[in-house]
């Protein structure tokens, strides 16, 4: 049993297709989208497609990320669409054949539903950012949704680690610093989709065409560290002589 988290997808629908595939997931598995299925990416439509699909094979937990608010903003009439347009919207608006109102009742139902965070016994999920001594259920939704990491939080009050997407990395790799992991790798804009086993540390990684990315090196990376903190652990709890 597994828990995954997936960073923004930005309408990448290629890159998501052969990420599932190399994850493979199983009924037991919880796969946690961190939000922003749309917008910017050519097929939106077929994005949150695939997530409805996938919802029939194993546990999925869909965040609401900044795009799917202003989105939705638009659709009922309380937002007015230039902003969304220009933040990426056109191309959503061209995945539903150049009009959002042909947009299916599935979809906006999905995008409905979308919940705020996800909380675990060990992890807190959430789109962009939190505040460190809130509890997450009184968070200000600036904070979850709109906010970039320009300053990297301390822990949250729970002490549980924080996996968030919304602020792009432009190396193409995961922001770890332990109690916070971003997990938005800038498909979009040329680089990965990112996926992550909250647990095991595997990661898989693929680009807007649906090429992965090989993480040979990383599985080398985690090898090399099992090994040495097993070595470290056997040296410092075997007895010692007194130093002269």
């Amino acid at each position: 049993m597994r828990t995954i988290a997936i960073g923004d997808i930005h309408g990448c629908a290629k890159a998501l297709r052969t990420l599932l595939e190399r994850i493979e997931p199983q009924p037991d598995d919880t796969l946690i989208f961190l939000g922003d299925y749309v917008d910017r990416g050519p097929d939106s439509r077929d994005v949150i497609e695939q997530i409805l699909e996938l919802s029939t094979r194993c546990q999925v937990i869909a965040l609401r990320g900044n795009h799917e608010i202003m989105l939705m903003g638009v659709m009922l009439g309380g937002l007015s669409p230039d902003l969304w347009l220009a933040c990426g919207g056109q191309a959503t608006v061209s995945s539903y054949g150049g009009a959002i109102d042909k947009m299916p009742v599935s979809h906006r139902k999905f995008l409905s539903e979308l919940t705020s965070f996800h909380e675990t016994d060990d992890a807190i999920f959430v789109h962009a950012n939190y505040l460190a001594d809130t509890p997450m259920d009184q968070q200000a939704e600036q904070h979850m949704f709109w906010e970039h990491l320009g300053v990297v939080p301390p822990p949250h009050q729970s002490g549980k680690r924080v996996f968030v997407g919304h602020t792009p990395q432009p190396s193409g790799n995961i922001l770890d610093h332990g109690h916070l992991v971003c997990l938005d790798t800038c498909c979009f804009g040329g680089l990965w989709l990112t996926a992550m086993d909250i647990h095991s540390g595997d990661i898989w990684q693929t680009d807007f065409h649906g090429h992965e990315r090989r993480q040979r090196w990383r599985e080398l990376a985690r090898a090399i560290g099992k090994w040495s903190r097993k070595t470290y652990g056997k040296l410092t709890s075997s007895p010692s002589k007194p130093a002269p």
